[in-house]
């Protein structure tokens, strides 16, 4: 799209709008968005093209762009220029129509047996009997105590092995913990690379404090080894942000050969790892995490959000020991530290097991909705036996927005492909969270709802009308 064809139109609106030039400027372009002027992926005209076109000064424009970005309208790529934001236009699916059934949240499913609603009230309760309120309810120490810590470290054995308790954060979920991450190590302007499709999580950091996204392709394990040489070679990234078991949206999980390999790529172009890990303990058997290979290269996150329970709004960061400090410091800036009563019902379940309990149960549970997601929709999907979601691939009649928006429309909640799109064109996919249904017999009935909306050749005006 050059400036020639779309600066008129920004100044016709400009000129109808008073305020500050920049935010006029913003508003122009989050316009043309919504009337289909410029669509998602279209390339914007060099800054210094659109001064010249609006008669302004280069800094308006680069303070717009930047206040552009910070909506989530535009994405900068190094090497490429600025870009409609994949995923700007995501209020056409979001407002299409309210879901009956909503399976966009990645959430462990509720377990019956043990009752959490039983173990929250009971313990809460005797946690209020033995403990100081005072203490409950007041500020605590930022990362966590030694006690807490201590077990964190068992917690994360499995995918760890033995860590020591002082390179361990306890912190109030892991935005926090990887917002502490990416603020430390990168500045504004630096490159992050990861996965082509990623977690939506990293997307909002990155726009956030003002960081690049480099996307590489994946097969079936995840991050291919040479792209990501690739990458490294022409971004000279901060760092790599990788979920290498059951990768959040396309189920890829990485064997030993592969994160062996990726380590060796960033040991290579010493850069360094952010490791997102919420789901490694759904498997019985779980794979060493890339921070058990390399200790002093990784950052490592492992959140209880997706084996427990969100509501609890506990993670653990484990950090190389010489930035350990570093990572507290930044966790206290962002958020001070954890809830006291959360962190001691916590601390209580996986003291007497209860903790270990609910993991296993809501294991089970994921292994029966796994199964009945296949059984419904059939192979040729991105699965993963012990994961919470399906990377859901579509006819070639229908569009990742345009499914999930008449899915809505039925009564679906899904989530389209241009939410986890770092460039490059969106998958023909959309993700469906089988965890959050409230049971297996509802999510049964949500899967034949979707095979139905599968089924269905929309009519080639469709997207007119959305």
């Amino acid at each position: 799209m050059s400036a020639a064809d779309l600066m008129p139109g920004w100044k016709q609106y400009i000129d109808r709008n008073a305020g500050p030039l920049y935010l006029s400027i913003v508003e122009a372009l989050a316009d043309s968005i919504r009337r289909d002027e410029i669509h998602e992926g279209d390339r914007l005209p060099p800054q210094r093209a659109v001064a010249k076109a609006l008669g302004t000064d280069l800094t308006t424009v680069t303070r717009a762009f930047a206040e552009a970005r910070r909506r989530g309208l535009i994405e900068a790529t190094v090497g490429r220029g600025t870009f409609v934001r994949v995923g700007a236009t995501e209020t056409r699916w979001r407002n299409a129509g309210r879901a009956v059934v909503d399976l966009t949240m990645n959430l462990p499913p509720i377990p019956e047996n043990p009752s959490l609603q039983q173990l929250i009230q009971n313990d809460i309760s005797r946690i209020l009997r033995r403990q100081d309120l005072h203490a409950l309810l007041s500020y605590r120490v930022t990362g966590g105590t030694s006690e807490e810590r201590q077990l964190g470290a068992g917690w994360m054995k499995p995918m760890l092995g033995a860590r020591p308790a002082d390179e361990i954060l306890v912190v109030p979920g892991a935005q926090s913990a990887m917002s502490a991450v990416v603020s430390t190590l990168a500045a504004p302007g630096d490159v992050i690379v990861t996965d082509r499709f990623t977690y939506p999580g990293i997307r909002t950091l990155a726009a956030q404090f003002g960081l690049l996204l480099a996307g590489v392709d994946s097969d079936r394990e995840g991050m291919v080894p040479d792209l990501l040489d690739r990458a490294c070679r022409q971004h000279r990234p901060r760092m790599i942000y990788c979920t290498p078991t059951i990768q959040n949206p396309t189920t890829a999980t990485m064997s030993l050969v592969r994160r062996e390999a990726i380590l060796a790529v960033a040991k290579a172009h010493n850069v360094q790892i952010l490791e997102d890990d919420p789901y490694s303990l759904l498997l019985d058997q779980p794979p060493p995490a890339l921070a058990a290979l390399d200790p002093s290269r990784v950052f490592y996150v492992s959140t209880l959000a997706k084996v427990l329970s969100p509501g609890l709004r506990l993670a653990f960061l484990v950090a190389p020991q010489d930035a350990v400090q570093r990572m507290s410091s930044a966790v206290r800036a962002i958020s001070l530290t954890c809830s006291g009563l959360m962190t001691s019902l916590v601390a209580r379940w996986m003291q007497d097991g209860q903790a270990q309990a609910i993991v296993q149960a809501i294991r089970t549970e994921l292994r029966l909705r796994q199964a009945a997601a296949r059984a419904i929709l059939g192979d040729g999907h991105c699965m993963h036996p012990d994961g919470p979601h399906v990377w859901l691939k579509l006819p070639d009649w229908w569009g990742s927005v345009d499914f999930v928006s008449y899915a809505r429309r039925q009564g679906l909640g899904l989530v389209p492909s241009t939410v986890f799109t770092v460039e490059g064109e969106p998958a023909q996919r959309v993700r469906i969270a089988l965890g959050s249904a409230p049971t297996l017999d509802s999510l049964e009935a949500s899967l034949h709802g979707v095979v139905s909306v599968l089924q269905h050749k929309r009519s080639p005006g469709y997207t007119d009308i959305v």
